[in-house]
């Protein structure tokens, strides 16, 4: 199965930090944007890959259009201990995630095109205010269960590799 995917993912606004000139992509658009309604219920499990961070293994779903993204882990009640979601963005930019509508507890990565951890957060459930990105080098977002990457010894510097290779050879290789 190939999971190469063209995303066409809106840039939200002009910046949201202020006066910071960049521009910055959110998990979910916030319910006044125009483009696309604010995800109402769960969506169905998607599709799944296995991921490795180091020596440590999670099946991981695939959110890689625009509607999966938006979604994500929204409505969901439960994520077992070793299951997460790579968001996958066609290109690298500025990055933003929130928890609208999550009642999960989540940490997520911020990843480069190379699949090396950036940055790692703690998100709140329920959360309106995206955690933003430092860097405007972010392709890749993984979320897992809170705490994970603090428990399995995963740190930013961490190369994220999946069972076809590395992230750009999984989900960018040309036919």
């Amino acid at each position: 199965m190939n999971f190469s995917w063209t995303l066409g993912w809106v840039v939200i606004g002009t910046c949201l930090l202020a006066g910071c000139g960049r521009s910055v992509t959110t998990a979910a658009p916030p319910a006044t944007n125009r483009i696309s309604a604010v995800p109402t219920k769960v969506q169905p499990k998607l599709p799944t890959i296995k991921v490795w961070l180091g020596s440590q293994e999670l099946m991981t779903e695939v959110a890689g259009t625009d509607p999966q993204i938006q979604t994500g882990m929204m409505f969901r009640e439960t994520i077992a201990e070793n299951e997460a979601m790579i968001f996958v963005f066609d290109r690298p930019e500025y990055r933003a995630f929130w928890m609208k509508n999550v009642s999960v507890p989540l940490s997520c990565a911020y990843i480069d095109p190379d699949g090396v951890i950036l940055e790692i957060h703690d998100m709140t459930p329920q959360e309106t205010k995206p955690i933003e990105s430092a860097t405007g080098r972010i392709q890749f977002v993984l979320e897992t269960k809170q705490g994970w990457f603090e428990r399995n010894k995963v740190a930013t510097g961490t190369i994220v590799r999946t069972e076809r290779g590395s992230l750009a050879e999984t989900f960018f290789r040309r036919p």
